[in-house]
């Protein structure tokens, strides 16, 4: 599982991206085109992961959400595995919390304590220099990127992959199964990456996006100040960044991606060096998107296509995808659907819980429709995305857009009187899968 990462990669179309890791593992497994979390903020997304249940408006709400507190009692995936005979394991962040659902790992849940920065004194000397200018801001961190020589094994990231290569090594002598939890930091803010995997990416070249504005006519609610970015030294507390800093933030979220690109690339030249490639299955995921600019914001925390869409790629052993360059799926799939697809892959039994539906029979037939919608949600908006259109309500308005015309969603066209159909419908069906919202 990677934090914040949004479809950013050379195997989604993204080819000035270097993810040449990331792009062989979609060569050799199947890569979702249109995969989506149920709730855009860590702790809530992963908890209903993990948990294989859907958000409402009381559980899994905040990035402090914890499966263990929002559905007492409910089996979570690391204990269903623990339950039948696995050794489970977790590294770095699973969970937002490391303590959340404990007793379904064999040991206690690991993660590097280990800071962002490389350089100290400058986080310190940046968090000094902008109390100064804003004596009102209470909480500040440092700057929002930092480009280091350092090695690369000061880096948390490293470690984690460090560490699940030494747990690979021993378990290639294990009897028993393994459920092997590996969740790398990066690229969440702070953009700290050695310098190597900036200097992939041309400055000059960078741009912000084309909709770096606030999308017109869409509901207050839909719209937020990029509070978390917000925390960093440098940027204002309100309003828009610079284009120049615009530009800097999406260089280091792009260095931050590579970065972890080659820690996966680590994973997976373990598992083949130890056999352990050919009976395991890997699955890649995102805990949600994230905005670069798009709309104006930063960050995750909306309802809009930037912030639910996530990368999710499948490799099984044994089964070969189509085509040789693997296959892509376009069908819509939700990652509450990875809790049950991994029980039937592994041939346990699916808990009678689970609200995900097993994308076991897409591995097989990428062309089969799936299901038809994928639903999520995030504070007062509840969100729908079908084939074609994704409708967001709000307690003060409603977004529209079409897929098929407007990808990127720049206009919002709930209002439309020749929509008024679609809006209805997919409110309809909306609303049998989420209860209304609270205001």
């Amino acid at each position: 599982m990677v934090d914040d990462l949004r479809p950013q990669l050379g195997c989604f179309g993204k080819s000035f991206m270097h993810s040449p890791n990331i792009d062989a593992l979609a060569k050799r497994g199947q890569l979702f085109e249109r995969a989506y979390c149920m709730v855009p903020t860590c702790g809530a997304s992963r908890a209903s992961l993990m948990s294989g249940l859907r958000p409402h408006a009381s559980r899994f709400v905040s990035y402090t959400a914890r499966a263990d507190e929002d559905a007492p009692g409910i089996t979570t995936m690391n204990q269903h595995f623990k339950n039948n005979g696995y050794q489970t394991i977790s590294l770095g962040k699973i969970f937002h919390f490391p303590d959340d659902s404990a007793s379904g790992w064999s040991e206690p849940p690991w993660r590097p304590s280990t800071p962002n920065y490389r350089d100290r004194k400058a986080e310190k000397r940046a968090i000094a220099e902008h109390r100064k200018k804003h004596p009102k801001r209470t909480k500040v961190r440092g700057l929002p990127y930092e480009a280091s020589n350092a090695d690369e094994s000061e880096y948390r990231d490293h470690q984690i992959a460090t560490r699940a290569i030494e747990h690979l090594t021993k378990l290639q002598h294990s009897d028993s199964p393994f459920f092997l939890a590996v969740g790398f930091f990066k690229p969440h803010l702070p953009f700290c990456a050695p310098q190597k995997y900036w200097d992939l990416y041309d400055f000059d070249s960078i741009d912000v996006p084309q909709n770096f504005r606030k999308p017109p006519e869409a509901p207050k609610g839909a719209i937020h100040q990029s509070s978390e970015l917000r925390n960093y030294a440098t940027i204002p507390p309100k309003g828009s960044v610079s284009t120049h800093q615009a530009r800097k933030l999406i260089h280091g979220y792009y260095a931050c991606v590579s970065f972890i690109d080659q820690q996966i690339g680590r994973l997976m030249t373990s598992l083949d060096k130890t056999g352990l490639s050919r009976n395991t299955v890997i699955i890649l995921c995102g805990d949600h998107g994230w905005q670069l600019g798009d709309h104006g914001m930063w960050n995750k925390h909306s309802c809009f296509e930037t912030s639910m869409h996530t990368p999710l790629l499948v490799s099984v052993p044994g089964q070969k995808p189509p085509h040789v360059d693997g296959s892509r799926i376009s069908a819509l799939t939700e990652l509450i659907d990875i809790y049950p697809s991994l029980c039937e892959l592994t041939g346990i039994a699916k808990p009678a819980h689970l609200q995900g539906m097993s994308f076991v029979p897409l591995l097989g037939n990428p062309e089969l429709a799936g299901k038809p919608q994928a639903v999520g949600r995030y504070r007062s908006g509840d969100t729908i995305r079908t084939d074609r259109f994704r409708l967001s309500e709000y307690s003060n308005g409603t977004m529209l857009y079409d897929h098929r015309t407007d990808p990127n969603e720049n206009i919002n066209i709930a209002d439309r009187d020749q929509q008024q159909s679609t809006v209805n419908i997919m409110s309809e069906l909306l609303r049998k899968t989420i209860p209304k919202s609270k205001d």
